[in-house]
């Protein structure tokens, strides 16, 4: 365990993080909404610091980045949490667990990037956070990161965007790529259902767009971001920033809390597809 950044002491042995948007208010002896901070004794701890869940050598399209060093391999790794609850989460055994319910293994930053150096021989680039949300393992991330880059690697995020400005830039400069879920363009939809903040992971886009190379995945679900009004909007603000922000339009198939809702059919992907492909050169479809 380590003592997390980003947060703020208050009254009554309180705290509040100041990771992400949902700031918690932490009373001692208990976590934070992600389930990786937990106040003790009025100073906040990362609990998943140096607690690897998973780890595997992935092609980089798997990510999914296109066209970022296609063709090559990284090493990709996460741990358990996450900031925000999405009833159709395809990695829900990691992102909703807790340390005392997950089988981890204690991996040092010094170790992964050494992990990572001897798998450049199977064209390892790198190292890319993900499975689930990087941001709640902020200080392993950030402290593996800036190692990795003395050692000539690539690091990548897969990340759901939802962090505050401050800890956001001051991580970037030790990235090389991150995926960007762009979940849907209503902000209730972000705030009720998936409990995430739309105008944060907008920022995120931006910021990051402007510094390192950036790809954005949109899930297409039925009855919540399927209508072609949404996606239309979707696709007119990424073209906004860039139109050579790649987009990669996913297909959803029954999972989690979501078994009920049918899968999206691929004639719905392929329609924003089209339509996306009149204002954005680097359009990609997936899970078809």
């Amino acid at each position: 365990m380590k003592e997390a950044r980003y947060y703020q002491k208050m009254d009554d042995l309180g705290v509040q993080c100041q990771l992400c948007p949902h700031r918690c208010l932490i009373k001692e002896g208990k976590i934070g909404l992600c389930a990786t901070r937990e106040n003790q004794s009025g100073t906040l701890v990362a609990l998943n610091y140096e607690e690897v869940a998973s780890l595997a050598l992935d092609p980089i399209e798997k990510k999914p980045l296109r066209r970022f060093h296609p063709g090559s391999y990284i090493l990709s790794t996460g741990t358990f949490g996450c900031n925000m609850f999405c009833p159709y989460c395809q990695n829900f055994e990691l992102s909703r667990a807790k340390l005392s319910s997950i089988r981890t293994r204690r991996i040092s930053a010094r170790e992964l990037v050494n992990i990572a150096l001897e798998e450049r021989n199977e064209g390892n680039i790198g190292i890319a956070f993900t499975y689930n949300e990087p941001t709640v393992w902020y200080e392993y991330v950030l402290e593996t990161a800036k190692l990795a880059k003395t050692e000539g690697l690539k690091i990548v995020l897969v990340t759901n965007g939802c962090i505050e400005e401050e800890p956001l830039m001051e991580l970037l400069p030790f990235v090389d790529a991150m995926n960007i879920d762009l979940k849907s363009m209503n902000s209730d939809t972000y705030s009720k259902t998936l409990k995430g903040d739309l105008d944060a992971v907008k920022r995120t886009i931006e910021l990051a767009t402007g510094l390192i190379h950036v790809e954005v995945t949109t899930l297409v679900v039925p009855r919540l971001n399927d209508s072609e009004g949404e996606l239309d909007e979707l696709i007119d603000y990424l073209a906004n920033i860039s139109r050579d922000l790649p987009l990669h339009l996913s297909r959803f198939f029954p999972h989690y809390k979501m078994n009920h809702i049918p899968a999206t059919e691929p004639d719905a992907i392929y329609s924003a597809a089209r339509r996306a492909r009149r204002k954005l050169n680097y359009v990609y479809t997936g899970n078809l």
